[in-house]
């Protein structure tokens, strides 16, 4: 609790207040590998944080932040979607131009250059952000209602974006710098934008739109279980037709597309603990080549989704194993950063991590929900 409690003050920390954007990380260009290239400017709220950041507020007890966080989202999207797509990460004040730029003076931190500011994720096409919108909606029903009437309407369409555009190839939650793929974790985020649609659309006045809606609700799952299980890899992957893992496939049970014990959500764990784990327990997001020169750490978000994974799973006490590595690397002031180094105990990329931390709280909260349901078993 201690933990959780210290993580909901450094999201509150990362709250520009005059707007009640939260941003990714203070900090720019702390590499994610030492002497390493793959440095980014952090400062900036991402869509993609969205619903997972507002469930950490409210598990955190910082309901001031959710409500307002969520509408500086809304307002920022609203205007946008009329001219195309939804963008994936907007300024503190709701700009929309980040152009990434490189401060050649500067030699870096540990001698990581480029140094960055502006981050040309911006220009990126992520699909998976309607469903983090209406994710973090659902969060907030009792804010919905008071929302602009346009707003309203604005969540609708936002529904409708995901209808119309989840067969699109996007860039995918980790911004691969590649060609675009039919990435999992984009489809599966569709699928909760319909599905959090059809649960709010009394909230939203779009009655009319339910039944469309789960048409297509059903036929993005009947997607992810024909092609993105492999039967050889013997797991959930990356892609569709795709044998590289993600840890993001972990997002199945945490989204509620299947059920924690579903024994092909149990087969995902069970590979990601094989296969993208390292000796210490510490999970890497994928391994698969991602078109960028250099390594990266463990991802500490990843693992506590392990954690939260395996809980929902019905295995409080692995979990719980599983949280305490990763929150064994917080720093003597409880702040932790986005990985860990393969090769050291050292924390690599911008810091503090507003993602790291919304793990840590969303899977603290899995593993008491799941431990009060043991005890009411016994």
């Amino acid at each position: 609790s201690d933990l959780v409690a210290a993580s909901g003050r450094v999201l509150q920390a990362l709250t520009f207040a005059p707007t009640g954007a939260i941003v990714a990380a203070a900090t720019t260009s702390l590499p994610e590998e030492v002497g390493g290239s793959r440095n980014w400017d952090y400062r900036y709220t991402w869509i993609r944080d969205a619903s997972m950041t507002l469930q950490a507020l409210w598990v955190a007890a910082c309901p001031d932040e959710a409500g307002r966080f969520f509408s500086f989202m809304a307002e920022a999207g609203a205007s946008q979607l009329r001219t195309g797509d939804l963008q994936i990460v907007y300024g503190i004040g709701g700009q929309r131009d980040l152009s990434e730029r490189e401060l050649g003076h500067l030699p870096g931190w540990a001698g990581s250059a480029p140094v960055r500011v502006g981050n040309a994720a911006w220009r990126q096409r992520q699909i998976d952000v309607y469903g983090e919108l209406l994710g973090a909606a659902a969060r907030l029903p009792e804010t919905l209602a008071d929302l602009e009437p346009e707003t309203r309407r604005f969540l609708a369409d936002v529904a409708d974006a995901a209808a119309a555009r989840w067969q699109d190839a996007d860039q995918g939650i980790w911004e691969i710098r590649g060609e675009p793929r039919h990435f999992l974790h984009s489809k599966l985020m569709c699928w909760v934008a319909l599905d959090r649609a059809i649960a709010l659309a009394g909230i939203l006045q779009a009655e009319d739109r339910v039944e469309d809606w789960k048409q297509t609700r059903a036929l993005i799952a009947a997607a992810i279980r024909e092609k993105g299980w492999n039967e050889q890899v013997g797991a959930y992957t990356q892609a569709f037709g795709a044998e590289d893992l993600d840890a993001s496939s972990l997002m199945l049970s945490m989204t509620g597309f299947l059920p924690g014990e579903d024994p092909r959500m149990l087969a995902t764990i069970e590979a990601v603990q094989r296969d993208l784990t390292d000796r210490r327990g510490l999970v890497y997001r994928y391994r698969a080549a991602d078109g960028l020169p250099g390594q990266e750490g463990t991802f500490l978000l990843c693992t506590f989704w392990l954690a939260h994974a395996l809980a929902l799973a019905g295995q409080p006490g692995q979990a719980r194993e599983v949280f305490a590595r990763a929150a064994a690397y917080a720093s003597d002031l409880g702040l932790l950063a986005e990985e860990v180094a393969p090769d050291s105990d050292e924390l690599l990329g911008n810091f503090p991590q507003a993602f790291s931390h919304i793990g840590l709280v969303n899977a603290a909260w899995a593993i008491a929900e799941a431990e009060a349901k043991d005890s009411d078993t016994l």
